[in-house]
């Protein structure tokens, strides 16, 4: 049976990248005694999945597992794991899937929260008025690293059809808060930093980078234009 549940990361425990946190789950599932089923061959490993790794030092409030297991009450579960998980990793609410999905097929895009400073103070309408303006445009480009064989090349993306949308939540002083729904998945995916970047580079913001912090409150999926919680 496959049972997705989210989880959160925050804290400290942010900067564990994402094997490690496959480790840490597989050390978790051992010790709390859960029935996880196992892949067969010569070197069995437990069968379980997380949708859309987080990018190392990124908290986040919800992600997803997808966990092959032999049938266990959900709360039972989670009350057994939790406890032996750091507090600053705990798994929040989990359901038996009626039909299976993988999980990482479905995500579809990605909502962060991110707080950074600019060098002088704006009001949240011209704050607004930017990033309409900035998203008004044709393109929006970025150079992207990718893997050809043994060799990186650069390689320029259009990431205009990668960002849902912006939210101003918060201007005091210098300081922005704003909300960003921004592709993630086998579909296309845009990194909060590569955002960032572009923003730095095509708008009079002046972004301080160095003061940036991101968030991940949340992965949706999404058909027919539709976006949903996957759990």
């Amino acid at each position: 049976m496959i049972l997705r549940v989210a989880f959160n990361k925050t804290n400290y425990l942010k900067y564990i990248g994402h094997l490690d946190l496959m480790r840490l789950f597989h050390r978790a599932f051992n010790r709390a005694g859960v029935p996880i089923r196992y892949s067969e061959g010569f070197n069995p490993h437990p069968k379980f999945s997380i949708a859309s790794p987080l990018s190392l030092g990124i908290e986040s409030e919800e992600e997803y597992m997808d966990v092959d297991i032999d049938y266990i009450p959900v709360d039972e579960f989670i009350q057994k794991v939790n406890s032996v998980l750091p507090k600053d990793i705990q798994i929040t609410r989990g359901l038996y899937l009626e039909k299976e999905e993988a999980i990482a097929s479905l995500i579809a895009w990605a909502f962060y929260e991110i707080n950074f400073e600019i060098e002088e103070h704006k009001e949240k309408i011209n704050v607004e008025d930017i990033f309409n303006k900035w998203l008004s445009q044709d393109e929006i480009m970025i150079t992207k690293l990718k893997k050809k064989g043994k060799k990186k090349i650069e390689k320029e993306e259009n990431i205009k059809k990668f960002v849902g949308n912006i939210v101003v939540k918060d201007i005091m002083d210098k300081n922005i808060k704003i909300d960003a729904l921004l592709k993630s998945g086998n579909n296309g995916n845009l990194k909060p930093i590569d955002f960032m970047e572009a923003l730095k580079r095509d708008t009079c913001l002046n972004i301080d980078m160095d003061s940036i912090n991101i968030k991940r409150l949340g992965l949706y999926a999404e058909k027919d234009s539709n976006i949903y919680k996957p759990l």
